[in-house]
């Protein structure tokens, strides 16, 4: 069953590497961490919700919002099959009303903020910027070429966008669902600006990130998304599922 389609455009995605030893305790069990090429990503995500409905309804005042999120990524074995998946560490939305739909239905970690955001095309150039507010303004810049490219086979870009489970963990119950989009175009990044306090946003787990410059800059074109209805994943499973990974 559908439970929410909208389309997720113009993502701002700034990876950063991350020891996998933080990540740890932010698991769902019967998951385990995913790496690209022997490195562990954690990744700052900021877009645009648009179109957005929720069984099929469009919800006023509600359809077309900002998100930022920070999220990691795993997998886990399912049969003969690896769902690959993220792990959200916290979503920021501008509406109280979303983050209590999520957080009550998905047992998600939302939070509400004021936000904003410049969606701009010059001179051949996207001028993409987020921002949101906790005490101080917290934003993503970033300028790239407005041409899209399609996305290579075994690319950076490719692990971080082709993650298509969310995974959450909740005491010691994992839940998933699905999220079904196309593969999405990237826009080549030309320069970027962070203005971003991880520990204030994100605790002090996250603190070293203030510390380091990310690993990588995108941006992604995005596209349709539908999100599926949760399902809670069995004791049977998890186990079934560790001991075969």
């Amino acid at each position: 069953m559908n439970f929410l389609k909208a389309e997720w455009r113009k993502l701002a995605i700034v990876n950063y590497e991350i020891n996998p030893e933080i990540l740890m305790k932010y698991l769902p069990e019967g998951t385990e961490l995913d790496f690209y090429h022997g490195k562990c990503y954690a990744s700052l995500v900021g877009f645009m919700f648009l179109n957005t409905r929720l069984l099929g309804l469009p919800i006023p005042f509600h359809r077309n919002f900002e998100e930022v999120n920070l999220r990691f990524y795993v997998k886990k074995k399912e049969g003969h099959e690896w769902k690959r998946g993220v792990v959200f560490i916290k979503e920021i939305v501008p509406k109280p009303a979303l983050s209590f739909i999520a957080n009550s239905v998905y047992k998600e970690h939302y939070s509400t903020m004021p936000m904003k955001n410049t969606i701009r095309e010059k001179d051949r150039e996207l001028l993409i910027q987020y921002s949101w507010k906790d005490k101080s303004w917290h934003s993503i810049k970033i300028t790239a070429e407005n041409q899209p490219l399609a996305m290579e086979p075994d690319s950076e870009f490719e692990f971080i966008t082709e993650h298509y489970y969310g995974f959450t963990k909740k005491e010691n119950k994992t839940s998933e669902y699905e999220v079904c989009h196309p593969k999405w175009d990237w826009y080549s990044v030309k320069n970027h600006q962070l203005k971003i306090n991880f520990k204030n946003l994100y605790g002090n787990d996250f603190e070293e990130l203030n510390h380091q410059g990310p690993a990588s800059v995108m941006l992604a074109e995005g596209s349709e998304i539908t999100v599926k209805t949760k399902k809670y994943i069995s004791k049977r499973l998890i186990r079934i599922s560790s001991s075969h990974s």
